[in-house]
């Protein structure tokens, strides 16, 4: 080879090589830089999706536990009706920003939109267990240490996306409003959840729409009756009390509870009617004050407001006023001459007491009339003593005779039949006579029946069996109940949504739903339970016209499992799946 040619080629060969070098160290370098981020890009985790009973929940540290389902969600449903169903994801290690998405659910050409499908992920609070040893749940609870702590899952939040810790079983709750005027037939669809680092997981929808069709929840018989603390509200949203911040922070906490068909507003016309036993005390909705010559200025604002804004989210059938009979029997007022709030103590029958509340009747009803809301009010009292109340109710009927009682409390022969809207406790249903609740039934009185802290079961505690709350409606069918109450729908603690135990009496006893909306998995079931309160009681008025004997006779057979002594001794479920079961065959 000639000596230049060789030269060249020598330099091409090491050109060359610099090249392969200079180009294998770009690959090397592309490869370390790029390949982390398509591998962070890839799904590497992996976890569970399974359907889950709504009739049970997730505990962490004891307690009730979870029931898997082998089989698809499958429920019939009536057109109008609210069906919930329960997904759980299970990983053994952390999933990141997991989100829910549920497609159309589709019958040929048909479909419920994906907009009537509501997914939420299902967050833990801090409860205390039941001493099942004893009768009651009821007292002081200061050493929470003594009662024990779990995690429950029962918050449903608002949340679109969380992060679920290594293994946790993180609930997915799924709430399916079905149009009243969906066809029926079959519907399918598909849940699925997502997260940042793990593959993608579905689950298959199925429904079947019944050609039932379940009125709107406002035009419900069941008389539902949570009562309800806009003190609560205010305080946990530190808003100014009666402010527009405080009213629209209530909207969506109140707008819960019309949904269930609620029928009545709790207002206050004095201060602490219960002694201040939750951790926001009631205030008076109306302020009286004492003039100089003695007698009495009333205002009404703040109960007219409120009045008026539970009337327009839909609970307007009935105004309770707490309590001409308080428990600590104390009385409130502003005295004119110092401008000052004064207190007293004074027994009902009582001068002092006639005199106090015997004014404000008076002017009470003429206000009321004035509004247009005297048919819809009562005198509201509760578990108060048959002497008080015999002393009230004369004093009523002296001033204004045409006043409507309410009582939530132990039975009292003397006045049952005074008492327009009585609740009787579930403990202390024997001693109400089947008699005495037909009679009340003919007349046209409104008698429903309440839990609270007494019952270990059934109830609707942060850790009770959440198919206790279903239990209830249909319990009520079976006793010939108009409805229930409980006492406290939003009394809420200092930080319900981490810690849902209180001073007195178990987790969750003095709510039931939680702040900005967010309701819960024993409230969804106790919209079920009503739900099929009212298809029993539509269903049984199309059978009694067209003398469906057989339909009745199984109707009867079904409702005899409800009673207070079986749910004691096997739990609820066992008679709410056959009752179940026997609606979706209709």
């Amino acid at each position: 080879m000639l000596p230049h040619l060789r030269k060249t080629c020598g330099n091409i060969i090491i050109l060359y090589i610099q090249k392969r070098f200079i180009m294998r160290n770009i690959l090397t370098l592309a490869i370390a830089v790029v390949l982390p981020v398509l591998m962070a890009a890839q799904p590497q985790s992996s976890f569970r999706l399974d359907w889950a009973a709504t009739g049970s929940h997730c505990v962490i540290g004891g307690g009730p536990s979870l029931e898997f389902q082998k089989k698809a969600f499958n429920h019939v449903a009536w057109r109008g009706e609210k069906v919930f169903a329960q997904a759980v994801v299970s990983s053994e290690e952390e999933l990141k920003d997991v989100r829910l998405s549920v497609s159309d659910l589709r019958n040929g050409k048909s479909l419920i939109g994906a907009e009537n499908i509501r997914l939420q992920f299902v967050s833990y609070v801090v409860s205390d267990l039941l001493d099942t040893t004893k009768y009651g749940q009821c007292g002081s609870r200061e050493d929470k240490s003594k009662w024990g702590d779990v995690l429950v899952a029962d918050v449903l939040d608002i949340n679109d996306s969380m992060t679920v810790p290594a293994g946790r079983k993180q609930p997915v709750w799924m709430t399916v409003s079905v149009p009243s005027d969906a066809r029926p037939g079959k519907y399918s669809g598909k849940l699925t959840v997502t997260s940042s680092n793990a593959k993608a997981r579905s689950l298959n929808v199925e429904l079947t729409v019944a050609n039932h069709v379940l009125p709107p929840a406002r035009d419900w018989a069941f008389h539902l009756d949570l009562w309800q603390n806009p003190y609560s509200v205010a305080r946990y949203e530190n808003v100014p009390l009666w402010s527009e911040a405080h009213f629209e922070a209530m909207r969506p906490v109140m707008r819960m509870l019309a949904e269930a068909g609620q029928k009545s507003v709790t207002a206050t016309i004095m201060s602490r009617p219960w002694n201040g036993q939750t951790e926001d005390a009631f205030g008076s909705m109306v302020t009286k004050i004492r003039r100089i010559d003695g007698t009495w200025l009333y205002d009404y604002t703040i109960f007219d407001r409120w009045v008026e804004f539970m009337f327009s989210l839909g609970i307007d059938r009935q105004i309770n006023c707490y309590s001409m009979i308080p428990w600590a029997l104390q009385f409130d007022y502003i005295d004119q001459a110092t401008t000052s709030p004064a207190t007293f103590q004074a027994a009902p029958g009582s001068e002092e007491y006639n005199e106090y509340w015997g004014a404000f009747i008076a002017d009470f009803a003429r206000h009321l009339k004035a509004k247009g809301w005297f048919e819809k009010t009562m005198i509201a009292m509760d578990e108060r003593p048959l002497e008080s109340m015999q002393a009230v109710l004369g004093l009523i009927r002296k001033i204004e005779p045409a006043f409507k009682i309410s009582l939530a409390g132990n039975y009292h022969e003397p006045v049952i039949y005074d008492i327009v809207d009585f609740s009787e406790t579930f403990s202390g249903k024997r001693e109400f006579p089947e008699s005495a609740k037909a009679k009340r039934k003919e007349l046209g009185l409104t008698t429903t029946f309440y839990t609270c802290c007494a019952e270990a079961h059934p109830n609707m505690f942060v850790i009770s069996d959440p198919d206790e709350a279903a239990w209830l409606g249909w319990f009520a069918q079976a006793e010939g109940y108009d409805g229930y109450l409980r006492w406290a729908y939003n009394s809420w603690t200092l930080d319900p949504l981490t810690d849902a135990r209180f001073r007195t009496w178990p987790a969750g006893d003095c709510f039931v739903v939680y702040p900005g909306g967010r309701g819960s998995v024993r409230f969804s079931k106790l919209v079920e339970g009503i739900q099929d309160f009212e298809k029993v009681r539509i269903l049984r008025a199309q059978w009694q016209k067209t003398g469906n004997e057989a339909k009745l006779g199984q109707l009867t057979g079904i409702l005899k499992s409800f009673t207070s002594e079986t749910v004691l001794a096997e739990g609820p479920t066992k008679a709410l799946a056959a009752a179940k079961s026997f609606l979706d065959r209709q």
